[in-house]
């Protein structure tokens, strides 16, 4: 298969992860080229994502590296291939590339956790909201701009609906809730929304109280993307300058303890959608 000079998050990953396993067995990039019967150059490439590789070389890469985690051998080898032409692509001209690497990597999850204090997430929100919500972005979209990312984030949503739906939960702060983008009529309709969805078996919405005495996290929202092995997982924060995304053991040791700390400050599924109905109410 030909290199690639723009490799997608997916291919960079595979790339980073056996990397990771060489350097775990002790091996330079020369002397792993040596046990490959490959040259350094295209130990190099296959690390960075812009040589596709076959499974039979992430095996064989594997056993020469005396890898001996079968369930992360098999996950490795899945990742290998030419890059999954889905619906993403037809904005690959139109939107940032970190955004169709948001929308490949949600599209291979085994499950999905988010944690949002300011922000309705955004495979739950409505076309109204996000539309409010994308008016404000700065600097200003063009309105053909606007219309591109709104159509992405609405299909970006159907991974709660297709066939086999992916698990979802949501940890979401009052103040999110209590944001009333679009005006009141929107808002309504967006908790709404949110109250609907959550009687899906796939979807899980909590949410933290101002009350709640303690706040881990410092606020900070984040996507906890779980892949088909732990470390294989992966965290997204969304910033003003674009998704940055987090692998190393350390970075995804910490914010499970974060999301685990989160969840034990949350409501309880029902009382969460009790919450939401008094807002309703009071708006």
């Amino acid at each position: 298969m030909p290199p690639t000079s723009t490799p997608t998050l997916r291919q960079r990953r595979l790339g980073a992860e056996l990397r990771k396993l060489r350097e775990r067995a002790g091996l330079t990039a020369t002397q792993a080229a040596a046990h490959l019967g490959v040259n350094q150059a295209r130990v190099s490439m296959i690390e960075t994502g812009r040589t596709p590789v076959s499974a039979d070389r992430v095996r064989a890469t594997a056993r020469a590296y005396t890898c001996t985690d079968d369930s992360l051998v098999d996950a490795l080898a899945a990742m290998t291939g030419r890059r999954t032409r889905g619906w993403w692509e037809e904005y690959r001209e139109h939107l940032r590339p970190d955004l169709i690497d948001l929308a490949e990597l949600e599209h291979h999850a085994t499950q999905l956790q988010v944690a949002l204090t300011l922000h309705i997430p955004a495979l739950l929100q409505t076309t109204d909201h996000a539309r409010a919500m994308l008016g404000e972005a700065v600097p200003a979209f063009r309105p053909y701009e606007l219309e591109h990312w709104l159509s992405f984030r609405i299909k970006r949503q159907a991974l709660l609906h297709r066939s086999d739906p992916l698990p979802y939960s949501a940890l979401v702060h009052e103040a999110a809730l209590r944001m009333q983008y679009g005006g009141s009529d929107t808002a309504r309709s967006q908790l709404a929304h949110i109250l609907e969805l959550g009687e899906q078996d796939n979807v899980t919405v909590r949410v933290i109280p101002f009350a709640t005495p303690s706040f881990p996290g410092n606020g900070q929202s984040f996507d906890y993307v779980r892949g088909p092995v732990p470390q294989l997982d992966t965290v997204q924060l969304d910033t003003h300058h674009g998704c940055e995304f987090l692998d190393a053991e350390a970075q995804l040791n910490k914010y499970r303890t974060v999301l685990d700390r989160m969840e034990a400050c949350a409501l309880k599924p029902q009382k969460s959608r009790d919450f939401i109905q008094r807002i309703m109410r009071s708006i």
